[in-house]
């Protein structure tokens, strides 16, 4: 059982996230032929059940993709059960406190390094049988860091033991930190909101672990590697339809509007 993520920030190399929120593993499938490093199913905000993500998780297994898993909270049955069910790491959200921080990081960990029950049912498949002697030091655990409680007690949350890294969902982070001045969104230009990027990624490199950060076009991923973030997230399955679909309507529409394609050559009685 290997990580290639692991592999890939041990090089010093950037790692690409995809995203899924659409419950369906043919979706999934698709996104994981496309050569991301990882694909996250969102269980939080992702129209998606747990039997579903475990049929995502099955679809995405032939293209060697590293399987990750937004859980909806921090809960430890959510946790264990993502796990289980094959996720070699854990996002979780809204996590404000080094304490927090810890209590997700146990709920990842088999005793002694933590308190995360045993039954792998899918998991002993895809990575063995050895998976429980290994599991500790292969999964990752991410915390999401998206409001002002957390950006003040980012220090401590970013040296929780056993923590892999912080991810930045800079919408939420946005509504925390501008208290409704700015609209939420991804892809911040404001110079108070890339000094708070930056400032994840500071504390990230102080305490050894990986910054990641949710963006919404791949320009922004790749100045947001400039800066020193390990992982980046590329819009999702949603957005990335909604955008596919657009844009071929419109160039249908285009064309219909234009002379020589509205009219059929003189004399051909078509």
């Amino acid at each position: 059982m290997t990580n290639r993520l692991r592999s890939l920030w041990a090089d010093g190399q950037p790692s690409l996230n995809g995203w899924l929120s659409i419950g369906c593993p043919l979706t999934a499938e698709i996104m994981a032929e496309q050569g991301y490093d990882s694909i996250c199913i969102d269980l939080q905000h992702g129209i998606v059940d747990y039997q579903t993500s475990v049929g995502m998780l099955q679809a995405m297994r032939a293209s060697g993709v590293v399987p990750l898993v937004r859980v909806p909270w921090l809960d430890p049955g959510a946790i264990m059960k993502a796990l289980d069910a094959g996720a070699m790491g854990i996002i979780c959200p809204m996590i404000n406190t080094a304490e927090q921080a810890a209590e997700l990081v146990s709920h990842m960990r088999y005793p002694p390094d933590g308190n995360r029950s045993f039954g792998p049912t899918r998991a002993h498949l895809t990575a063995g049988p050895d998976y429980a002697a290994k599991a500790n030091g292969r999964v990752l655990a991410f915390a999401m860091v998206e409001t002002a409680q957390a950006m003040n007690n980012l220090d401590a949350i970013a040296a929780t033991d056993g923590l892999d890294g912080i991810y930045v969902g800079p919408a939420d982070l946005t509504l925390g930190l501008a208290q409704g001045r700015l609209a939420p969104g991804f892809d911040r230009e404001e110079p108070e909101m890339q000094a708070a990027l930056k400032r994840v990624v500071a504390a990230c490199k102080k305490a050894g672990i990986r910054a990641a950060l949710h963006c919404g076009t791949p320009e922004y991923a790749a100045r947001a590697a400039g800066w020193g973030f390990d992982m980046t997230t590329v819009s999702s399955d949603v957005r990335l339809l909604s955008a596919a679909s657009a844009a071929s309507v419109k160039a249908f529409r285009d064309r219909l509007t234009k002379p020589s394609a509205a009219k059929s050559p003189a004399g051909t009685g078509y």
